[in-house]
């Protein structure tokens, strides 16, 4: 992820704010006049101040975002200057176009979602937030958002070993709010042990247009990942629910559900054996539009799936309380 101005505002003076602030990552707090002395004492930082580091009017300049007048006296201004907007509420539009005209940009950011927000202006985002917290603990929280990276599923090749024909079931086909590109998909199956990297719906075929945000992810049962490490039932998933999409390389990336459809289908079944000898199984829909992913990012149709063919695959160790990882003994078949 691209670096990011990171400053945190303490105002008035609170020595727990500036601890969990500066234990969290940030090393630049701007503080009341006369303060400097006090955040200096818990350790090297930066401190933004009319008697500190950086001072408003010399090294960056603050508005408000409330007309159209605004607007256009940060973009009228030279590129390098620096600018600390504070909107008057979640205007995006504004933000969207001085990103858009990189225009150098720290906008203050008080909730979780503003700063999810706010760095996903333009899929680029802001140059840097400003973090108003009410609490210490509230700190900690912007901070880790604001500094977390795409997360992470580590995946492994899978031999398939059988695939078996099944009756009609109830299958839920996944619509997002994303386009799905490539061999991107939803990690899905019988057991949260091992997921298979099912692909979006997004290859022209002789009989469907591509649907692109679309992943028809499997059987009701069926474990998928969602956003921090978490599963949940495919079942459970409705319009604004987060889940996980993931690429070949295991990147991940949130995306909202925007419908969920359970419809009744034909199934096939999926046998898989990892390098480590466990065996892992998924139940999709028996159509040529269901894709799993295979070496290399190739994706091939549950058609024309065969076993030997190898297939990417979550590992991990089984047992999920609420979908939560726990240790604990459990047995699944």
């Amino acid at each position: 992820m691209t670096a990011r101005i990171l400053w945190a505002r303490i105002d008035p003076w609170d020595k727990e704010m500036a601890i969990a602030a500066l234990e969290s990552g940030v090393s630049t707090l701007w503080l009341p006049e006369g303060c400097a002395p006090l955040a200096r004492e818990l350790g090297r930082v930066t401190v933004v101040s009319v008697d500190g580091d950086l001072v408003e009017g010399r090294d960056f300049q603050v508005t408000g975002i409330e007309s159209v007048a605004d607007e256009a006296r940060v973009a009228a201004s030279p590129g390098q200057v620096l600018w600390v907007v504070r909107p008057s509420g979640r205007e995006i539009i504004p933000l969207e176009n001085l990103v858009a005209w990189r225009r150098r940009i720290l906008v203050e950011a008080r909730t979780v979602e503003d700063v999810s927000l706010y760095l996903g202006v333009l899929e680029k985002g802001v140059e840097g937030l400003v973090l108003a917290a009410e609490s210490p603990d509230a700190m900690r929280k912007l901070v880790a958002e604001a500094l977390a990276e795409p997360e992470r599923v580590p995946l492994v090749e899978a031999r398939v070993t059988a695939i078996e024909l099944l009756g009609v079931g109830d299958r839920v086909c996944v619509d997002t709010c994303s386009l799905i590109e490539g061999s991107k998909g939803m990690l899905v199956g019988n057991s949260s042990a091992g997921l298979f990297l099912v692909c979006a719906e997004n290859i022209a075929n002789p009989y469907v247009l591509p649907r692109p945000f679309r992943v028809n992810a499997g059987a009701v049962h069926s474990y998928c990942r969602v956003a921090g490490g978490k599963t949940a039932y495919l079942s459970e998933l409705v319009s604004g629910s987060e889940l996980l999409l993931t690429d070949e390389t295991g990147r991940g990336e949130t995306a909202t559900v925007g419908r969920s459809k359970i419809e009744r289908r034909p199934l096939l079944l999926i046998r898989a054996t990892t390098p480590s000898g466990r065996e892992h199984s998924v139940i999709l829909q028996n159509a040529e539009t269901i894709r799993v992913v295979g070496a290399g990012g190739r994706s091939v149709s549950v058609a024309t799936l065969a076993p030997g063919d190898t297939v990417l695959v979550a590992e991990e160790a089984a047992g999920r309380h609420f979908g939560v990882a726990v240790d604990e003994t459990i047995r699944e078949n």
